[in-house]
């Protein structure tokens, strides 16, 4: 943070739980573990200015680019301390804004009414939406989940993302609050004409370099621009090494094959989000139907492109 020299707007940071939980502390401390977590979030948010919007993650294996260098080889880190943080400045023509959905006990019914106040209804210039569902393990999570990500399975937006562990920071002018032990969504909303992003699906059936390279093939194809352009990759804790008997890095390595100079980041989480398709200058994705993409998963890696557009 020494030599940022554009003050950051808002900020993605993600680590993976040993990080956050601290490997020498056992099951029997769980108070000890959740005031460690929630210093250290706390730690990472006093060093950004205060009206910076932020929202941390934790998540069981981190996929990188070090020192976010494009010209760095992005890494699949499955296992010890691991994070990184995207710190976004005022970019002209984009907007990004964090959000929050926190499961009702009371309520099985979602209000709908809550898309258009976090700007994820009603808004044409909406292009992008990260999702991340947290305590998915929560008897009604995936059901909530389903009715967070149904309302915005429209073909002119990407959607992808999937489970972590937890969230530790979320700051924002309308929520300071923590979790606790519901379960709910968080995200980051991408919105601007200028932006342009495509995704695709590795299913279970991409098991070899072969099948990885050619769903990277299929990315390539959507012509995204790859100035000014970041990488998202979001994996099963079931994939990596063991998916790929015991090859590591697999799809990190067959993303920079494609895309040498765009930085990838992600994680390995509890499932998945997110489909084949494609946002560009016109917003037609393919051909288009009455029938919705299927966009939760297990055992995939979900490959996304956000291009914010060109550089002054």
């Amino acid at each position: 943070l020494q030599k940022v020299h554009v003050l950051p707007q808002t900020v993605l940071y993600i680590a993976d739980a040993e990080t956050f939980s601290g490997h020498e502390e056992c099951h029997e401390q769980k108070k000890a573990r959740k005031r460690n977590s929630k210093e250290t979030a706390l730690a990472l948010e006093r060093l950004l200015p205060k009206r910076c919007q932020v929202l941390g993650l934790v998540t069981p294996g981190i996929v990188v680019t070090p020192m976010g260098s494009s010209s760095n080889q992005p890494q699949e880190i499955e296992e010890g301390e691991a994070g990184f943080a995207l710190l976004f400045p005022k970019i002209d023509g984009v907007k990004i804004h964090t959000f929050h959905f926190s499961k009702d006990v009371k309520n099985r019914v979602f209000d709908e009414s809550k898309f258009a106040e976090a700007g994820l209804k009603n808004n044409p210039d909406l292009r992008v939406v990260l999702l991340f569902g947290y305590n998915s393990w929560k008897t009604g999570a995936t059901r909530f989940l389903h009715q967070i990500v149904n309302p915005l399975n429209e073909k002119s937006i990407i959607l992808a993302g999937g489970q972590v562990e937890s969230f530790t920071s979320l700051t924002s002018e309308n929520n300071h609050a923590q979790p606790g032990d519901a379960c709910g969504v968080v995200g980051l909303a991408f919105s601007g004409p200028q932006i342009q992003s495509a995704t695709v699906l590795l299913d279970q059936d991409v098991a070899d370099e072969r099948t990885a390279e050619a769903a990277m093939q299929r990315l390539k194809a959507a012509n995204i621009p790859e100035h000014n352009t970041i990488g998202f990759m979001f994996a099963c804790v079931g994939r990596g090494y063991r998916h790929y008997k015991t090859k590591r890095n697999m799809e990190a390595d067959a993303f920079r094959k494609f895309f040498p100079n765009v930085p990838l980041f992600g994680f390995f989480g509890h499932g998945e989000i997110g489909c084949d398709r494609i946002v560009t200058g016109n917003f037609v994705l393919r051909e288009c139907n009455d029938i919705k993409d299927d966009l939760l998963h297990g055992y995939t890696t979900v490959m996304t492109l956000i291009h914010l557009g060109s550089t002054k």
